[in-house]
């Protein structure tokens, strides 16, 4: 039975979409459509979207966008708590309590909760309008980010700044700064016993896990599970596998889909590190104590909670690839092919979370989601990169319930090469294979450019499609609309660009057919570590919305709300987001993306590892 409430925490604008369900011809214009939340407050006039036609977006427009305003902001006279819980697809039983006006007047009269509560209760300090969020860190209370001076052009490195490890062990859940803590995570076992906690000392909250091994029993005891606690503004989203219970606690308005998914994200790094046959141990004793299984792992989970911020991989499903010209990626890829035919299962180059070229065994193929752990597992741990290493995994999308080996050895500081086999006597065979991968792609000048690569960053918005470049009439590649630093047109303009075309701010598209993504480097004005993270935030909301497994999927989505214009497109090519300005104009933001769109088209064999056959999963 279904698990979700149809409460809201979103607060969005402009919002429309058009169904994959609705057969309609393409050229069709948009049809209007609600949030995928759907408690709203929603004006009586319904904005028209162009559908998308012969392969591009429709720009003909109505210029009077109305607005569809979804707020909860004048929710301080409700509070309300529903347990929701869910094992079928038929019905869900929620359970559900208002406060009475007596019992919300004392409420109201109440200093701060910075005494009692956790953030984000109504009368906390950090429950402020929209307006003053965005002001503020979203996640203030989180893991504390330091700041990279270093960062280029003022803009701050939401994935380099931040130093991993376990924060606040002090804590415990009566301490008041552990309560205002923002979102936390939690894995025990079915006998209550705590084995990770993002925040505090897992010893200290041995009553606390206690308190959740009850809530998941006595809901199971009635045939039933739960999936998700709604308190105000805070969820409680419980993934149970087995005899391991996984809990999320938030208040950062992220969908119940994008928390369940880290969940299961956080399960599958556990996996990786022990195999399912963990669930062994308990049967044998159900009061058995994983924490010293996982002693000195708690840098590989911070590592990868913290990703759930910064890297769009963890909703995506996908990978993302260096840019690289197609000869120096084929010519990795060839040397790593010639090591994959002698006996090795997966050979990998990356460059920290961007993969330079991917390789495997005849009929074996490695989720995106498995790439995405192997990685961090092994760029959280400093033991790999002091020397080479010989490490037991498992690829809980590949097989959950064996180990697989792998050689692990930095080539430089920042690109490492991973080896994958089923032997575990293969170690000087490996190590055989990566002097001879490490010779060739240094005689081919790999390496160099993979580092060229890493200096030159990514794709930056207010690079693309320069009219100079435009008009020159060469073929597309990736540096073609970049402009050189000493460039005329550079040097003409002393005003510092904000953004890219016609308002574009950020993007990312995901191609299918490869589960690769691209997406733009952070530039002005998206330049401080908040407000990275609050947009991808809204991406992770435009995400779930357009997969709604309830209502159906949909091919187009457009929100406009006092942040920015956020634009989606689906097709069964690829998937585009992108955030405007906005004040960004309707007809001009679709005619960008369209010219977007087709750009990452004729230069993808850049951008993308094509010689990747695509994963079945």
């Amino acid at each position: 039975m279904s698990s979700r409430s149809t409460s809201s925490l979103s607060s969005s604008g402009d919002d429309t979409a058009d169904r994959n369900s609705n057969p309609a011809p393409i050229e069709q214009h948009f049809e209007s459509l609600s949030l995928a939340e759907p408690v709203v407050l929603a004006s009586n006039h319904q904005e028209t979207e162009n559908e998308i036609t012969s392969g591009t977006l429709n720009q003909e427009t109505n210029d009077d966008d109305s607005r569809q305003i979804v707020s909860r902001e004048g929710d301080a006279e409700e509070v309300a708590g529903s347990v929701e819980q869910g094992g079928g697809d038929s019905g869900g039983v929620v359970w559900e309590r208002e406060n009475s006006e007596a019992e919300e007047e004392v409420e109201e009269g109440l200093p701060s909760p910075r005494s009692s509560g956790y953030a984000g209760e109504r009368g906390s300090s950090s429950a402020t309008s929209g307006s003053r969020m965005d002001e503020m860190s979203d996640d203030s209370d989180e893991i504390q980010e330091v700041r990279n001076d270093g960062s280029l052009d003022g803009v701050s490195d939401l994935q380099g700044s931040w130093i991993p490890g376990k924060r606040h062990v002090d804590e415990d859940d009566g301490s008041i700064s552990w309560r205002k803590r923002k979102k936390h995570f939690f894995i025990l076992s079915n006998s209550g016993k705590p084995i990770y906690s993002r925040y505090g000392d897992e010893h200290k909250l041995a009553g606390f896990s206690a308190t959740l091994q009850a809530i998941v029993s006595f809901v199971e005891n009635g045939g039933d599970c739960v999936n998700l606690v709604r308190a105000g503004k805070h969820q409680v989203v419980f993934l149970v596998k087995g005899p391991i219970y996984l809990v999320c606690i938030s208040c950062t308005e992220e969908p119940y889909e994008s928390l369940s998914g880290q969940l299961e994200l956080i399960y599958d790094q556990m996996i990786l590190i022990l195999t399912r046959s963990i669930n062994r141990c308990f049967e044998k004793n159900p009061k058995f104590d994983m924490t010293t299984l996982l002693g000195g792992t708690d840098v590989v989970f911070s590592s990868l909670i913290h990703s759930f911020s910064w890297n769009p991989a963890t909703f995506l499903h996908a990978y993302t690839c260096l840019p690289l010209a197609y000869a120096t990626r084929q010519a990795a890829g060839a040397i790593l092919q010639d090591v994959a035919d002698s006996g090795v299962l997966f050979a990998i180059l990356m460059c920290k979370h961007k993969v330079v070229s991917l390789v495997g065994a005849q009929k074996a193929s490695l989720h995106p989601d498995d790439m995405l752990l192997l990685s961090n597992f092994v760029m959280s741990s400093e033991s790999f990169r002091t020397s080479e290493s010989f490490s037991p995994i498992c690829l809980p999308r590949y097989n959950p319930m064996a180990f697989l080996y792998a050689y692990v050895h930095y080539l430089d500081f920042d690109t490492y090469l991973m080896l994958l086999t089923t032997s575990s006597d293969a170690f000087h065979h490996l190590k055989d294979c990566r002097s001879r991968i490490e010779m060739v792609l240094l005689k081919s000048n790999v390496l160099s450019e993979v580092q060229r690569s890493m200096i030159d960053g990514g794709m930056r918005v207010e690079d693309l499609f320069s009219d100079a470049l435009l008009r020159s009439g060469s073929s597309p590649h990736l540096g073609q609309y970049k402009l050189p630093t000493d460039s005329p047109e550079r040097v003409r303009d002393p005003v510092v660009r904000i953004g890219g075309p016609d308002g574009l701010w950020h993007f990312i598209y995901r191609s299918i057919y490869l589960d690769q993504y691209v997406s733009s480097e952070f530039s002005p004005p998206l330049t401080t570590a908040q407000q990275q993270k609050r947009l991808y935030r809204a991406y992770q909301k435009l995400y779930a919305s357009m997969h709604d497994k309830v209502i159906g999927s949909h091919k187009t989505q457009f929100r406009r709300d006092e942040n920015y214009v956020l634009l989606c497109w689906a097709t069964q090519d690829f998937e585009f987001y992108a955030a405007f300005d906005p004040l960004a104009d309707k007809a001009a933001a679709i005619k960008t993306c369209n010219r977007l769109c087709q750009w990452v088209k004729d230069v993808e064999n850049e951008i993308f590892s094509q010689g990747a056959s695509p994963f079945s999963w």
